[in-house]
């Protein structure tokens, strides 16, 4: 079966000329069909949730040539979910923790990229949808996060990133015409979302779409940004506002 791209998927998935299982196999592998999907299936049978050491020993082996790059020292936790694995990429020392979901569904331009020396905590969702992902090294996702992009979502290096942040980027609705659906009117991006290096973003954060966050701000927790941040600045608030600058808290000390 020929690679899925975004649009070739939803029309795969809509058919009634298509079987369940090549459904099946556009939806989690996205390329070389049946054979694509034997393979994934062989490889994540018995290792998906097999805990302990050996199951990250084994899964390091056997994973490997599912994904578009997997670094040195890479560790994989049980019940990782994958979603047309060949467009992620992971780098050295990447820690991808228990039952996360790394789905880079889209098309062929999709892709999640997840630098060096980064951990993705327990629960947490890295999703495209015709989009990018891309973490930079050094980085800390936390638990129950929700990463879901249909353009772009990019971080510099050393992001900080407590439990239970939502980040969209894309995947807004146009809602102008009362005749049809909402769902059927199709959907457009303000430009993805920039974090900068050296950012920390507190729990239950929410960055909707068309949002710059500057290099070493913090944002408070439970905040909501919908407008860019600039460099060193502490921003809370809904919707998040500058209220300090980094630098001026130091040279009070």
């Amino acid at each position: 079966m020929a690679t899925s791209t975004g649009s070739n998927l939803r029309s795969t998935l809509h058919t009634t000329r298509v079987s369940a299982l090549r459904k099946y196999a556009a939806l989690v592998v996205g390329r070389g069909g049946l054979g694509a999907l034997l393979n994934y299936e062989a490889r994540t049978l018995f290792l998906e949730n097999l805990p302990g050491a050996l199951g990250i020993i084994l899964r390091r082996i056997l994973y490997r040539h599912l994904f578009g790059k997997m670094g040195k020292n890479v560790i994989l936790g049980k019940g990782i979910t994958l979603r047309h694995a060949w467009k992620i990429s992971l780098g050295d020392n990447v820690a991808i923790d228990d039952y996360c979901t790394l789905d880079a569904r889209g098309d062929d331009d999709s892709s999640i990229s997840i630098g060096d020396n980064t951990i993705i905590s327990r629960n947490t969702i890295l999703r495209t949808k015709d989009g990018t992902i891309a973490v930079g090294q050094g980085s800390g996702i936390g638990s129950n996060c929700m990463l879901a992009s249909s353009s772009t979502i990019e971080s510099g290096e050393n992001l900080l990133m407590a439990s239970y942040v939502c980040i969209l980027a894309g995947g807004e609705h146009s809602f102008d015409r009362v005749d049809l659906p909402i769902v059927s009117q199709g959907m457009f991006s303000k430009g993805g979302v920039s974090i900068g290096s050296d950012v920390w973003i507190g729990t239950r954060v929410t960055i909707l779409d068309g949002v710059r966050i500057g290099d070493h701000a913090v944002i408070g927790a439970c905040s909501m940004v919908n407008k860019d941040i600039p460099d060193y600045a502490v921003a809370y608030g809904t919707p998040a506002k500058r209220v300090k600058d980094r630098r001026e808290i130091t040279n009070t000390k």
